[in-house]
């Protein structure tokens, strides 16, 4: 996945707008843009909308359910579960033991709606609280679920009582940009995509590409949006190039053939297994958008 677009669940005319977009997934929000005397309604468009689309084979549906402190997630569940979802978006999640525990939840509907159990993935919204940023190194071996981590600055600003979580150009104030690297390193931790958060002013093009282009840089394979104007720049920014591609072959096929070798001259340059591993890693990549 390189594009993963928000769409809240209670509008069925924004949902089905969303499916042409060309977003690798879609999050069907039943949390923040969802109000409380509509839950029920988001519920129920979530639940038509899978059940029309669930196996649409070039969009992923994920649906982003209220927090497991919040005494919703279980009605949330029981509603969108028997359509089958790609995955489980957690917001707030404090750690690997959420996920344990959404694991277990998730088991028991897959099994009561004769799914084979483990096969819905879960993907946390690792960093909304200021104590969530001490549990990030837990999600490692917490579940074979795990798809990803990403993160979130709204929710940690009023955790934290931040004014602001941006300077002047757009990029991140010292807390935020350092909750940012813990994901980051969270999710290299736990050997799962690590997934760059939204940018809320989507009218600005120019800082947003500037941001997409920082996150893949930095490491980061996917970028969530809020907006469908945002996604033809995300599956831009984070397609494999042509020529990282060609490189990476290139590196793998030589370790192929000397396979005892620790490094490598390729094309005057030393390579070694951290450039083979990175290697691998894009070239799958490529083959799942393949």
């Amino acid at each position: 996945m390189r594009s993963l677009l928000f769409v809240p669940a209670d509008s069925p005319r924004k949902l089905e707008k969303a499916l042409a977009c060309g977003a690798d997934a879609l999050i069907l929000d039943l949390e923040d843009s969802v109000a409380v005397s509509a839950k029920q309604a988001g519920r129920d468009g979530a639940a038509a909308f899978l059940a029309a689309h669930a196996s649409a084979p070039r969009t992923k549906l994920i649906v982003r359910v209220n927090a497991l402190d919040t005494n919703m997630t279980d009605a949330d569940l029981d509603a969108v579960m028997p359509h089958r979802p790609y995955a489980i978006m957690l917001p707030k999640a404090t750690g690997g033991e959420d996920v344990q525990h959404l694991s277990v939840k998730l088991g028991v509907r897959e099994a009561e709606s004769g799914r084979d159990i483990g096969t819905t993935g879960i993907l946390p919204i690792a960093t909304e609280t200021a104590a969530a940023l001490f549990k990030l190194g837990t999600y490692r071996g917490s579940s074979h679920r795990l798809i990803g981590l990403t993160w979130g600055a709204e929710d940690l600003a009023a955790d934290i009582g931040a004014e602001t979580n941006r300077l002047e150009d757009m990029s991140y104030t010292p807390p935020f940009a350092l909750a940012r690297s813990l994901m980051l390193f969270g999710a290299a931790g736990a050997e799962v995509d690590a997934i760059d958060t939204v940018f809320a002013n989507f009218k600005d093009g120019a800082s947003f590409r500037r941001e997409c282009l920082a996150a893949r840089r930095d490491g980061f394979v996917a970028k969530m949006a809020i907006h469908p104007d945002q996604v033809a720049i995300i599956n831009e920014v984070f397609s494999p190039q042509d020529e990282d591609v060609r490189k990476a072959r290139q590196i793998v096929e030589a370790f192929a053939r000397q396979p005892d070798a620790g490094v490598l001259s390729i094309d005057g340059a030393m390579v070694d297994r951290p450039h083979l591993r990175k290697a691998e890693r894009l070239l799958a990549r490529v083959a799942v958008m393949t």
